[in-house]
């Protein structure tokens, strides 16, 4: 290091030392390969700031001049130019005489003042032309610190861009001319709304860090205003650079006592501005030298060994780089065809692209006119036909040879042509070739052929349709990704109506697709050919669109649901299940089942999305309602499509769980925050990370953005009890809001930006002021939960989420399972809503613009509530899990919830207003009788239902009951039902017109099972305790079996009025339920008895045990005949079969087995099988077996229904419920009918067809 530079840093040490953080300073200087990362660590390793600063000092004391610079830069762009300003006199001096070129003595200074003012980068291919450079520097500094204009001008594709960008690489030219930055706008062709919108974004741009947001200029006049204000006080000495002017009249726009530079065609473009003006001719783009030094390279020759044509085709090609590029691609191919080549360009009279093209310029058209003109004819007409390829697309040669009918060899022979002369792009994929076209060659060939792309299309579908005929492409072969993903975009492109609407409303083709590349594509494809697809109406469209929209999340995963049965559950009316029922009645020996109650459900939700593979946190939509972003326990950010679910972004985001994500107002960012500690600020369309910040000591737990545009601000809290305030345009955070005492769980801006709330597990929220960060107000919420004799401090409470009201007047509070709703300006409590106490309230957000309030629940659910009325709106079934977030579109329009079960759904909220909240309880009881199914059912916890399944008609509905009804049961003569309740009452009513006929307060605790006898006259129960009463209802006599040690699980009654119960103490018991006496007593498992069967010949009956054993005992010899062993988990349920030759066992872990009685060996293991990320098959727990007459068939219940091949132990169809846990399932006799009902308290009457 220089002296100077040392004893400049020695000098201004101390102050240094006081003021900087090393953490991003060392970033930067380890991205100038300056600092090592052993260096870095060395620093962290010291304990305070200052000694951190301390030990940087003394490490870059140690290095050379380059550590100088770098460091003085780190400062001066880490916001410390006050210390950057002590160094300046120290900055070693660049040595310029050594021969270097300008991209080697290229510093960091240069680097980061350039890619802060848009500077483009070098072109890959680079050719050096000092003297033209060397120009405009000069021209430049002849403006010296006055107004006024340099002009690059030239031909299109000579050069100027490049040119002017390598003139700006100059560390002196730009530190002494120049220091207040460059600030780099393409302008190109413009009228004036597209010149307001360059000048809006330059003037943001140029706002960038000021803490004044503006809203964006609205007219031309006020931008040159706002512009000249921004140039004049904030970048005094920068320079502003122009691109590609086309009209003179644009640069009025920037006629504002500022030094400009300009590249363009004109000369005269400057005529009409006043000052000083300067001007560079670039002549042809490249030199005449440099031409045939491009020439030398693409046909490997020395510039003297080339032939005489060369210099005269450089002269035709008029130096333009692109024309040289091209021509030298076809030379290196035919190197004998310099003649032909020249005389090419000498003799053709090239039409130029259409004005509205995006590439308007001569040298291009030409360069691309030449290329396919020297193309023999039967070339021209395969390079035409590439032009209905879709954008960035690589088409593998498999699809070319069913395009033109040819052998593989022939095809690939034929795009080599193009490859060579530089028409098409080959990439090599493993053993395959895959073949694309830049995306100006396709601009230039849909241009060229417009009149003739629908025709091309066609022909690509004709030949698809004679390749595969009737069948579709399976996924072994190459060419199938394409046609899946373009079939429909070349149908659409040939208007082939007929065509697009049989392969897009059909359910081979669906299944195949969403198999392959999941459903949001399809959705998309739904919405983007629908004015095609609707010519005659648009309900097909419509129910095939809801149809992947609301099953899109079964869809994507494995293994695969059977769509046809999918299809079944449409409703009758619906295209899609009419498609099914024809596949259903087609395909012999296949086991489908029709949905006989559907009727009855409505689809309250829009979309179903499943975009993470573990719980979903937090979701939330863009302010235009278009995007939606998630985030979860995988670590990944989502950001997809609002309308079909597709995605746009999938970013691994953090190094553990992500518990948040935010939008910024304008949409152009998203933030997150994780357990990791770390907040990340990501470009919404790009998925580019802009900043990290390292602030917080403890995991991040909720991250918000302000509601204004113009300036960005970011709220975050922590459970290191801080909110951090942070604007994106300072690396550092803005304020500290210290106050909370316990973790901060949330935090919000209120809609006017003037106040953050923030929720702490304290049990407090506080309202802090956002723009000093001071603390308002504080809200004590432990206070309206404390009974009159707790002190506060025994209250624990913790405050999870707070909304504000549209006017920023009200906040909604939310702890344990209170909503609480508080004026802001005097804290007082207006209203509150109270849950069930069964119930936590995860999250609440209030709809834009009226008083709806959305809350989700920790059992699955949301309700919408009207805060004004204080009366509960809508209840949304629908999750499987937990809810952790719900959250109102902009326009409240929607609304979408996240959820542990890895969903997302998106509701409508006038649609879900409107629907009612009817749910029936798990426990029901069903008699098959004289071919009806009768169904007795709990309805929304205190009615009774009598419920027609054959015509889902309620045949019977009781009153309120006082205490909520917690089972029920039916008499096999159907004249008598009876029921408990969690009060601990049994009744006894007539199902003729509900009539209570007996009633009887049995127990202390809630009634948990009750069996009518064969006899009807007697009623058999158990509750929460050890006893079973057996009452004699019509006698009003009672008698009571005692014995077991606790509670009952259950009962089944044996012939000869005997009883069977077994109970949590791991007993079994035969019991005289005349008599009330043990006949036996079997002490089974050491764990809980969860199950039991009795044979069909009433000599065995098995046990099941959370002891993860099941076993099959003797009635005769009370002993056991078999321990079955192997299941990993409590086996919860077993079942004879009717031939007495095999027992069925499931357990928790969602596995059955099958086993021999008479040997006790296992004979099948049913659902070997799991899906994606390691999910059971049976969604969780097998809760109820049954086989059928013949004990071919087995049906089993858990996360959802499936059957099985008893045989061969697989899986013959799975039906997928709309909720999850079923816990029963009802068989009739004949194996036909089955009812089952789930957590959403929907029911099922099912089917065989």
């Amino acid at each position: 290091m220089d002296v100077k530079s040392r004893n400049c840093l020695l000098m201004n040490r101390q102050a240094l030392e006081k003021d900087i953080k090393t953490s991003y300073i060392m970033d930067r200087m380890i991205s100038d390969e300056v600092l090592t990362l052993q260096e870095e660590e060395k620093v962290k390793q010291q304990n305070t700031q200052k000694e951190r600063a301390a030990m940087l000092i003394n490490i870059i004391l140690k290095k050379d001049n380059n550590s100088y610079r770098s460091f003085y830069n780190a400062l001066l762009h880490e916001g410390y130019r006050d210390l950057a300003a002590l160094l300046q006199d120290g900055i070693p001096a660049i040595s310029s005489g050594n021969g270097k070129s300008s991209m080697d003595g290229m510093t960091s200074y240069v680097k980061t003042i350039l890619c802060e003012g848009g500077v483009p980068q070098r072109p890959v291919v680079f050719v050096t032309r000092p003297k033209l450079v060397e120009a405009i520097k000069q021209k430049l500094c002849c403006l010296g610190n006055d107004p006024g204009w340099v002009t690059v001008y030239g031909m299109a594709g000579c050069g100027k861009t490049v040119l002017t960008a390598e003139a700006l690489r100059d560390h002196q030219l730009l530190e002494d001319y120049f220091p207040g930055g460059v600030h780099w706008i393409s302008v190109g062709k413009q009228d004036k709304a597209g010149l307001l919108i360059k000048l809006q974004n330059l003037c943001s741009r140029l706002e960038h860090d000021s803490t004044l947001s503006q809203r964006p200029p609205l007219n031309i006049e006020e931008a040159k205003d706002r512009l000249r204000l921004l140039m004049l006080r904030k970048y005094p000495r920068s320079l502003l650079v122009l691109d590609d002017i086309w009209d003179s009249w644009v640069l009025k726009a920037f006629d504002n006592q500022c030094q400009v530079l300009i590249t363009s065609r004109d000369r005269s473009v400057t005529d009409a501005v006043a000052g000083n003006k300067y001007e560079i001719h670039v002549e042809s783009g490249l030199a005449h030298e440099k031409g045939l030094e491009v020439l030398s390279l693409f046909v490997n020759m020395k510039i003297s060994e080339l032939p005489e044509q060369a210099n005269c085709l450089v002269r035709e090609c008029k130096g333009s780089p692109l024309v040289i590029s091209l021509i030298g691609a076809l030379l290196r191919d035919f190197p004998s065809r310099w003649e032909y080549y020249l005389k090419q360009l000498q003799n053709k009279q090239f039409k130029r692209i259409r004005k509205s093209s995006s590439y308007d310029y001569e040298a291009l058209d030409e360069a691309m006119s030449i290329s396919v003109e020297q193309l023999n004819d039967n070339y021209k007409d395969y390079y035409k036909d590439l032009s209905i390829l879709p954008k960035d697309v690589k088409v593998p040669t498999k699809v070319l040879c069913i395009l033109w009918d040819m052998e593989t060899e022939e095809v690939e022979d034929i795009l080599q042509e193009f490859v060579n002369k530089s028409l098409l792009f080959c990439d090599r994929n493993g053993k395959s070739f895959h073949y694309y076209l830049h995306d100006l060659q396709l601009d230039f060939l849909t241009e060229k052929n417009r009149n003739q792309l629908q025709e091309l299309h066609k022909n690509i579908v004709n030949q698809y349709k004679k390749y595969y005929k009737l069948n579709t492409p399976v996924a072994s072969q190459e060419d199938c990704m394409y046609w899946y993903n373009f079939l429909a975009y070349h149908m659409a492109g040939a208007n082939m109506q007929k065509d697009l609407h049989d392969l897009m409303f059909s359910l081979d083709w669906i299944k195949a697709k969403t198999e392959l590349v999941g459903p949001a594509h399809l959705i998309h494809e739904y919405v983007e050919y629908s004015s095609i697809l609707d010519q005659k109406n648009s309900t097909v469209r419509e129910n095939f669109q809801e149809f992947l929209s609301l099953n899109g999340h079964l869809l994507g995963r494995q293994p695969f649901p059977d769509i046809v049965q999918l299809g079944l559950c449409q409703p009758e009316t619906s295209e899609v299940y009419q498609q099914a029922k024809l596949h259903a009645q087609r395909e012999r020996g296949a086991f489908y089942l029709e949905w006989i109650n559907k009727k009855s459900l409505k689809n309250l939700y829009r979309l179903v999305v499943r975009p993470h593979r573990d719980a979903v946190y937090h979701a939330c939509f863009s302010k235009d309602r278009q995007r939606i972003a998630s985030c979860g326990a995988d670590k990944t950010l989502q950001v997809f499509k609002t309308e079909s679910g597709e995605r746009l972004l999938e970013i691994s985001a953090h190094d553990d769980e992500i518990l948040c994500c935010a939008f910024s107002a304008d949409g152009e960012f998203v933030a997150t925050c994780s357990a990791d500690k770390k907040v990340k600020i990501w470009n919404s369309r790009t998925g580019q990370c802009k900043c990290v910040y390292e602030e917080h000591s403890e995991q991040v737990n909720c991250c918000q953005f302000n509601n204004g545009s113009g300036q960005y601000l970011l709220a975050t809290c922590s459970n290191d009890t801080f909110i951090k305030l942070w604007d994106l345009n300072k690396k550092y955070c803005r304020n500290t809001m210290i106050g909370h005492i316990n973790s901060v769980l949330h935090c919000r801006f209120s809609p006017n930006d003037e106040y953050v709330a923030s929720c702490s597990a304290d049990g407090t929220v506080k309202l802090w002021e956002a723009r000093s960060a001071n603390e308002l107000k504080s809200i004590e919420i432990k206070d309206f939960f404390r009974n009159a004799d707790e002190q506060p401090d025994d209250v624990e409470v913790l405050v999870k989420c707070c909304s504000w009201s549209r006017n920023s007047d009200m906040i909604l509070v939310v702890a344990k399972n209170k909503l609480l709703l508080f004026d802001v300006k005097t804290c007082d409590l207006l209203t509150q809503v109270i849950e069930s106490h069964h119930s936590t309230i995860q999250y609440c957000d209030f709809c834009p613009g009226n008083e709806l309030v959305a809350v989700a629940l920790s059992h699955c659910s949301v309700e919408l509530w009207n805060i004004k009325s204080l009366s509960k709106v809508a209840y949304c079934r629908g999750h499987m899990s937990w809810v952790h977030c719900v959250t109102f579109s902009p326009d409240g329009s929607l609304f979408l919830t996240s959820s542990d079960d890895q969903t997302i759904r998106i509701w409508e909220t006038k649609k879900v207003c409107k629907s009612s909240d009817a749910v029936l309880k798990s426990e029901l009881d069903v008699v098959f009788h004289s071919g009806e199914v009768m169904i007795l059912a709990i309805y929304n916890q205190k009615h009774l239902q009598l419920i027609n399944g054959n015509t889902d008609s309620v045949v019977m509905h009781t009153a309120a009951q006082e205490s909520p009804i917690s089972c029920c049961c039916l008499s096999e003569d159907l004249k008598f039902a009876a029921f408990g309740q969690e009060n601990g009452t049994i009744k006894v009513l007539q199902l003729l017109d509900g009539k209570v006929l007996k009633s009887r307060e049995a127990y202390r605790t809630s009634v948990q099972h009750c069996r009518f006898t064969s006899d009807c006259q007697t009623l058999i129960s158990s509750a929460h305790d050890s006893v079973i009463q057996v009452w004699n209802w019509q006698l009003s006599e009672c008698v009571f079996l005692r014995g077991h040690k606790e509670a009952i699980k259950d009962f089944r009654l044996l012939e000869n009025s005997k009883l069977l119960s077994w109970s949590f103490d791991g007993t079994v018991k035969v019991w005289n339920i005349t008599t009330g006496n043990t006949e036996k007593d079997f002490a089974c498992h050491g764990g809980a008895v969860l199950s039991c069967a009795v044979s069909p010949d009433g000599s065995k009956f098995s046990s099941t045990s959370a002891d993860k054993t099941a076993k099959i005992w003797s009635f005769e010899s009370s002993s056991v005949l078999h321990e079955l062993k192997g299941h990993e988990a409590c086996v919860r349920c077993c079942t004879f079969s009717p031939n007495n030759k095999l027992l069925a066992t499931g357990d928790d872990k969602g596995e059955i087995r099958i086993w021999d009685i008479l040997t006790g060996a296992l004979l099948h293991f049913c659902s070997p099988v799991t899906v994606d990320e390691g999910e059971p098959t049976h969604g969780g727990w097998v809760t109820d077996l049954s086989f059928s007459p013949d004990s071919k068939m087995l049906v089993s219940s858990g996360g959802y229904l499936k059957w099985w091949n008893v045989t061969t132990g697989e899986s013959l169809q799975t039906f997928y419920t709309n909720g999850t846990n079923l816990k029963s399932i009802h068989v009739s006799p004949d194996f036909k009918v089955y009812v089952t009902v789930d957590n959403l308290g929907i029911l099922y009457v099912l089917q065989k067809l």
